[in-house]
């Protein structure tokens, strides 16, 4: 038995090319690429060709590659060893054959130093390969493994991927360098990626409704995206099955009909399911599709049932890289989500699981939930919370609705959102900055009447928008106005905090009032329900000539005590 190692990503470089049907290997000797040669060498499934020279060993897995038409490994140490792969990388780049060059690395604080044998490898055939990547040299905890995993299955998808073409991964391998383990090809973590751009071929969709049907529980999740009358009626015949539910974000915007089995208000139904009721609806497959998730409830609850090996998950859309957010994709179904779920849907007949009642389980938790939270609303004092629940009720379906990144699609999450048909916000990297400019921006594509849903922190980052020239007379801004960064006084990382209010809420200077006088837009002041109720009909429906801004003012510590009162909120409460 071979003594265990610390260079673990050699290992799984390894076992996952021979997972992704890699079978030529040619390696280049040298110290610091030992332990990926002996890696390759132990697993002993490869066909190996040492070739001392690299400018040479490049191009005869060229030749390999362009002859038995796969992905062939090139294996080299640290330094210009990786620069003299160059020339075969290019040819292949312009050629589009499926080299993945591997180059051992020092570790990363010791490039610059005056150490022996090394350069700035990582992105050094940038402009000749399809991609690069950067393994770690550590690999010590479980997000570091699994780091290396998404990383490796990345590289070697991309290189095969469309137009095929070279791809450059770089290890950083610290020393000791002698110390090796024997791989095993078991229990390797081998992302499938299944392509199709228009067409989902019965071949393919007929195994993926076995296996879907098979799995008996599935739920099918949607992160943001743009409306599409298509996705949402493919959704709701796939949501009509017995085994089937849906669940749908705030940005997602997906509307199925009344009677199929979704979720609208993710965090209001997870938030009130006991962890018995949790453990029971854990699912078999879980699909996703769309943009990044908000909801961290989702997050949690389904990175528990995967690290328990009890969840599969398919990521479907056309992306450049794995989207294993749970930390248990299985596949990357690379294309349209309309190509897929029309697929499946024309094999309906085999997803049907009639002893299943997932799915309509699945829709009484939600009923239940939505019960247990609006009866606690009712209940609720002014808070960001109960200002929220009337605005979105009060928003009519005609206009568009965008929120800020922070308090605002937090609140928008809780409630369901169905008569809003268009969502937006700026989720793909969920920073506060340009909530506002990207509102007016939206405001000025559409013909119907917009409306910002913001906080006062992010109102105050972007308040420089407000001179844009010419924004629409129908645009609504509200500003849930709590004094500060109110999500932090809720968040357990902050909320406890002595430097909370200085450090995390801010000294938020917003006069509203003054600044509309200033930019021309109308503005009313709202401090209680019946406040609300006062000028609501006329700040949403009235015909106006200028745009206008609601200040809604709310106590800060109130709203975050209210905000966990209401997570706390159980279904079981209403059953007493």
């Amino acid at each position: 038995m071979y003594e265990t190692t610390s260079n673990e990503s050699c290992v799984e470089i390894a076992r996952l090319l021979h997972a992704h049907g890699v079978r030529r290997v040619v390696v280049s000797p040298g110290s610091r690429n030992a332990p990926l040669s002996v890696a390759i060498n132990r697993l002993g499934v490869f066909n190996v060709e040492v070739v001392i020279d690299e400018r040479t060993a490049g191009f005869v897995a060229l030749g390999m590659a362009l002859i038995a038409s796969e992905p062939v490994a090139v294996m080299c140490t640290s330094g210009t060893a990786l620069l003299n792969l160059a020339p075969a990388v290019a040819e292949a780049y312009y050629r589009h054959v499926p080299l993945i060059v591997i180059s051992a690395d020092r570790p990363a604080e010791w490039i610059d130093q005056d150490d022996s044998q090394t350069l700035r490898q990582y992105k050094a055939l940038d402009n000749i390969v399809k991609g690069s990547y950067n393994l770690p040299a550590f690999t010590s905890t479980p997000n570091l493994r699994w780091l290396v995993n998404r990383t490796v299955n990345d590289c070697i998808a991309t290189a095969v991927a469309d137009a095929c073409g070279p791809v450059h991964l770089n290890v950083q391998i610290d020393e000791p360098l002698d110390r090796m383990s024997c791989p095993e090809t078991e229990n390797v973590r081998a992302i499938n990626v299944l392509r199709a751009h228009s067409d989902l071929p019965v071949n393919i969709a007929e195994p993926i409704a076995k296996s879907l049907s098979e799995g008996g529980k599935i739920l099918i999740i949607a992160g943001f995206g743009q409306p599409s009358s298509r996705i949402n009626s493919l959704l709701g015949r796939l949501a009509s099955l017995n085994n089937i539910a849906v669940m749908t974000e705030a940005q997602s915007n997906v509307h199925l009909p009344s009677g199929a089995n979704v979720v609208p208000a993710v965090d209001a139904t997870l938030s009130a399911m006991t962890d018995e009721m949790l453990e029971e609806m854990m699912p078999d497959i879980v699909i996703t599709f769309g943009g990044s998730l908000l909801s961290r409830f989702v997050k949690q609850w389904l990175r528990g049932g995967a690290a328990r090996g009890i969840v599969r998950h398919w990521h479907v859309g056309v992306s450049d890289h794995a989207v294993d957010c749970f930390r248990c994709l299985e596949m990357r179904v690379d294309m349209p989500a309309e190509v897929f779920f029309h697929g499946l849907v024309r094999v309906a007949s085999a997803l049907s699981v009639p002893t299943s009642d997932y799915g309509q389980r699945w829709r009484v938790y939600a009923a239940e939930a939505a019960l247990a939270k609006y009866n606690f609303c009712d209940k609720v004092g002014w808070t960001d919370l109960k200002a929220m629940e009337l605005v979105m009720a009060s928003i009519p379906s005609a206009y568009n609705l965008q929120l800020s990144n922070g308090t605002a699609v937090r609140y928008a999450q809780l409630f369901n959102n169905g008569h809003i048909h268009r969502i937006d916000c700026n989720r793909g990297v969920s920073g506060i900055d340009g909530c506002t400019s990207t509102a007016i921006g939206a405001a000025k594509a559409y013909s119907g009447p917009t409306v910002l849903v913001t906080g006062d922190m992010s109102a105050q980052y972007d308040m420089g928008a407000l001179a844009v020239p010419d924004i629409p007379a129908d645009f609504r801004i509200v500003v849930l106005n709590n004094g500060g960064g109110g999500i932090f006084r809720f968040i357990r990382s902050t909320s406890g905090l002595a430097e909370l209010e200085r450090y995390f809420v801010g000294d938020v200077r917003l006069p509203l009032a003054s600044l509309a006088e200033a930019f021309g837009f109308g503005y009313c002041e709202v401090s209680s329900a019946e406040d609300f109720e006062a000028v609501a009909d006329k700040f949403f429906n009235s015909k106006s000539s200028r745009p206008a801004i609601m200040n809604i003012i709310t106590p800060g510590q109130e709203s975050a005590d209210t905000l966990r009162e209401y997570f706390s909120v159980k279904i079981k409460d209403t059953q007493s």
